[in-house]
């Protein structure tokens, strides 16, 4: 039965098996004998043609990734063949050439497979529309968390100095409930302005982010370094590290990347001034960047919730903090399609290790 959903197209030379492969599947696709590389959805193609539609095929393969697109070489015996194959495992994604075929044809075999081709490339396209539509609504997201935070910034401005100015001109009429009271409201405003300028930094990861570039890490992290001082010296925090690599990312985000986990580590070190320690390693074409300290460390089954947006583990009372920098740690990770995670045990310490490409000068 002749399928009206998926088209073949033959881009297979007069004197090569031509009309013989149009024979052969005119009853079971619609088939297509344009000698132009058209929009089909699979080109069966013998070798001694193939070199005439190699470029052609290999644009048309790079243009629909990530959609899949079968091209199936069909190879003869009859004559020396013209074209060598690339070991899969060793070329470059999208590959040109999905399957291999020989000449005489077997119609079952050749029928299983280019369904089976043409199955994966239509789980491709819907996959292609679940990604679009996801970024859509990514998009969505982040410009609705972005103006609700920016449009809540100015009453919430508002309430803090109203706050503020009843405490300035009243402070001395009050009495010690009222004072505590209107203590917890400001504090409770400025929590609050705080999570929302954290929020408005985690809606702009993608939309405002740097070009990836080759980056410096061991700079990236002075710059961190120098950023938190203050806060190292309350501490007497000692933090040291191993000579780190050049990546592909951007600096920026990077440096709050590490800001974060620094802070992290030197806020959540329990009574002993922090210890922490920064290495990094080669894995194929990623680096794996750690950094480990010797704090209060994190119970096994808060290990993937601590991601999460505005998931603390402890009261404001017992340590400071927005809740959002792991979850924005995270999203810069995915946006240089690296990996962040964290190791630990309570009472011993906690390894927090996230991944980046390497710089091209690396590979």
């Amino acid at each position: 039965m002749k399928s009206s959903e998926s088209t073949i197209q033959l881009l297979i030379g007069e004197r090569g098996n031509r009309a013989a492969v149009r024979e052969l599947l005119g009853d079971q696709y619609e088939v297509i004998t344009d000698r132009s590389v058209s929009d089909a959805d699979l080109y069966p193609v013998d070798d001694r043609t193939f070199p005439e539609y190699h470029a052609a095929l290999r644009e048309r393969v790079e243009a629909t990734d990530p959609v899949f697109c079968p091209v199936v070489l069909i190879r003869r015996r009859d004559s020396t063949v013209r074209i060598s194959l690339p070991d899969p495992e060793t070329r470059d994604s999208p590959l040109l050439v999905d399957d291999v075929v020989d000449a005489p044809i077997d119609p079952d075999p050749l029928f299983r497979r280019i369904n089976t081709l043409l199955v994966r490339r239509n789980q491709s396209m819907e996959l292609r529309r679940y990604i679009t539509r996801l970024e859509e609504s990514n998009r969505s997201l982040e410009q609705f968390a972005y103006a609700a935070s920016h449009d809540l910034q100015e009453p919430l401005r508002m309430v803090s100095s109203y706050l503020k100015l009843i405490e300035a001109r009243y402070g001395d009429d009050l009495d010690g409930d009222a004072d505590e009271f209107l203590e917890f409201a400001i504090g409770g405003a400025d929590r609050m302005r705080s999570m929302i300028d954290a929020l408005l930094e985690y809606s702009r990861v993608d939309s405002e982010g740097n070009p990836l570039e080759p980056t410096d890490l061991d700079a990236v992290l002075e710059e961190a370094l120098a950023d938190l001082q203050v806060k190292i010296d309350e501490r007497d925090a000692r933090i040291t590290a191993e000579t780190l690599p050049r990546v592909s990312g951007d600096p920026d985000q990077l440096r709050q990347v590490f800001q974060n986990l620094l802070s992290n580590a030197i806020e959540f070190s329990g009574d002993e001034p922090p210890r922490i320690h920064i290495r990094a390693e080669r894995d194929g074409t990623e680096w794996r960047v750690a950094v480990e300290d010797d704090g209060i460390g994190i119970e096994p089954a808060d290990q993937e919730r601590i991601f999460d947006v505005f998931q603390r583990l402890h009261s404001h009372e017992e340590y400071e903090g927005t809740g959002i920098g792991l979850a924005l740690c995270q999203r810069i990770v995915d946006r240089h399609d690296g990996r962040i995670w964290v190791e630990s045990e309570p009472d011993a310490g906690a390894t927090f290790t996230f991944t980046l490409p390497a710089a091209d000068t690396d590979c």
